[in-house]
């Protein structure tokens, strides 16, 4: 049996560009995308704190070092620069994978900074 369970997420991070002539996607700091072990091109959902939206779309390489967290495309439309958001990617995982699994959880700070990774539930 398969479980669709937390692979990783990149908790309250701020919305640092919105670019609504993009073809679509979120632009990562390719920094914060290793420490998440996220995958480019990689499907995920953003949680939007500051207004509810919640949408899926997918991960593009952004700048290593430049903090940057940019909706393209109709996600600008999601979210204004300052928001916070939640970017989080999920695993189909087995019941004996499941049993050692720890997600990724990268938390940080108002500028992206990074705060820390844990790697638990």
């Amino acid at each position: 049996m398969m479980f669709e369970m937390l692979y990783s997420k990149i908790h309250r991070a701020t919305v640092t560009d919105a670019n609504l002539n993009y073809t679509g996607s979120i632009t990562i700091d390719r920094d914060l995308i290793d420490l998440a072990n996220l995958k480019i091109g990689q499907k995920v959902d953003i949680v939007n704190i500051n207004n509810g939206e919640r949408f899926s779309t997918y991960v593009i390489e952004g700048v290593p070092g430049s903090k940057t967290i940019c909706l393209n495309g109709a996600a600008a439309r999601k979210a204004q620069i300052g928001d916070k958001i939640i970017i989080i990617s999920y695993v189909m995982i087995s019941d004996e994978e499941l049993k050692s699994f720890k997600p990724a959880i990268v938390l940080v700070d108002e500028q992206n900074n990074i705060i820390k990774k844990e790697e638990h539930l």
